[in-house]
């Protein structure tokens, strides 16, 4: 199941920031970025959305997954793109997700665990993702012989940018993310939907990168839309706001 678009399906996408040469979107939760294979019969999507919006041609620097949303980064000429791409795989893009998992891991791990490219792309590149747990909370749905579920709210950062890293490195080290229907845990996913909350839980909140025509810093945050926040909530004086 699809989460409806946060805002609706006409409301304009926010534009977190935007200057001549490149903008950060807003995505909202279960909107395509682009046109693929993976479409399935999609006709909305992101960029075709923003070229309407901004009335310019836009080149996507990176990817978010259907589900996920947050900060999308486009460029609006062709070489400008090609310097954030570099920006991208120098390392020096910072990216900070918010993700909600199963289970308490440790304050911070590192999944170092080389990944496929997707459907049509076996071939293994190495992948590495660095997690820091900032909050835990005990729901009480019995789960594996226990009374109660444990919960977790973590910053990932991926270093690598491989298809649905975090998703996938979550599940390999048995920390499923909430609501993920393709890596996740159907029976976790369904205690989430029994609060309200219908959503893949990861949020592309910060970017941080150097404007590649300047140098200068630019940092950008995207708000939790209303569900998000719904689950950060759960966390209490832990969560966010903690």
């Amino acid at each position: 199941m699809t989460a409806p678009l946060a805002g609706g399906g006409d409301a304009p996408l926010p534009i977190l920031y935007r200057d001549e040469s490149l903008a950060v979107a807003g995505k909202p939760a279960g909107l395509m970025v682009h046109d693929s294979k993976l479409a399935g019969g999609e006709t909305d999507f992101v960029a075709d959305r923003l070229r309407a919006q901004l009335g310019r041609p836009i080149f996507l620097v990176h990817r978010l997954d259907r589900a996920t949303s947050g900060c999308l980064l486009l460029a609006f000429d062709r070489d400008t793109a090609a310097a954030l791409g570099c920006s991208l795989m120098s390392g020096a893009v910072e990216k900070d997700y918010l993700a909600v998992c199963r289970g308490w891991p440790p304050e911070h791990f590192v999944v170092d665990h080389p990944l496929d490219g997707g459907p049509g792309k076996p071939e293994k590149k190495p992948a590495r993702t660095r997690f820091t747990r900032l909050a835990t909370c005990e729901l009480p749905f019995p789960a594996a012989g226990f009374p109660t579920s444990r919960y977790a709210l973590l910053r990932a950062q991926p270093e690598t940018g491989r298809f649905r890293q975090i998703r996938r490195h979550l599940k390999h080290a048995s920390h499923h993310l909430i609501g993920d229907t393709s890596h996740g845990d159907g029976r976790h996913n369904r205690h989430f939907r029994m609060l309200g909350i219908h959503r893949m839980l990861l949020h592309a909140e910060r970017l941080a990168f150097p404007h590649p025509h300047t140098g200068t810093r630019v940092e950008v945050v995207a708000p939790l839309d209303a569900e998000f926040a719904r689950a950060v909530a759960l966390f209490g004086d832990g969560g966010l706001g903690g």
